[in-house]
């Protein structure tokens, strides 16, 4: 998974207080797993450097996903693969169903792609990503600039790390959190 696509969202939630789990497919709680920082080389390729270690709170055999209020789905590699998996899928299809918030960063959308919740629904992506949400039935949104991100219904979609300034605001409006001073 990609280093700041997991680590900004999880820690802007724990920082609003609150309750936040982390989990994985076959990987219990208390175990890590590796991201990956992309660093733009040019416009069109990026490197893939070692990240950090990311540890996980819950196990996800154990998840209830009618007990969350919500749902972060990270970007990088991991979801090409989690795009394939069946309890992922149902997963995600719960939680849209259930009309709880889910905010997509990156390639995250390649996994609602395969879920089949992009249909009539409008978001953006990493541009290498354009083709997963058209053919998954969603409006692509042109990521320009790249710093922009969407709301559409209970779905907030970003293209890169960019758009953290707005995603984690329009997440917290689908959250109903305000911050007072």
């Amino acid at each position: 998974m990609e280093d700041y696509e997991v680590f900004v969202p999880f820690q802007s939630l724990q920082a609003l207080e609150c309750h936040v789990d982390a989990i994985c497919r076959n990987k219990s709680a208390g175990d890590t797993c590796s991201t990956a920082v992309h660093d733009f080389e040019g416009d069109q390729t990026y490197s893939e450097k070692m990240g950090h270690d990311f540890k996980l709170t819950t196990n996800f055999k154990d998840t209830d996903a009618s007990s969350y209020d919500d749902l972060v789905i990270h970007g990088g590699l991991a979801p090409e693969y989690l795009a394939l998996d069946q309890d992922v899928i149902k997963l995600v299809k719960h939680l849209m169903d259930a009309g709880k918030p889910i905010t997509s960063i990156c390639h995250g959308q390649q996994i609602l792609s395969a879920t089949g919740v992009l249909n009539g629904k409008k978001c953006t992506a990493c541009p290498a990503v354009k083709l997963n949400v058209v053919l998954g039935g969603g409006t692509w949104l042109e990521p320009d600039p790249i710093d922009h991100c969407f709301t559409d219904g209970n779905l907030v979609t970003e293209a890169a790390c960019l758009a953290y300034p707005q995603f984690v605001s329009q997440f917290m409006s689908l959250l109903g959190i305000r911050v007072c001073f």
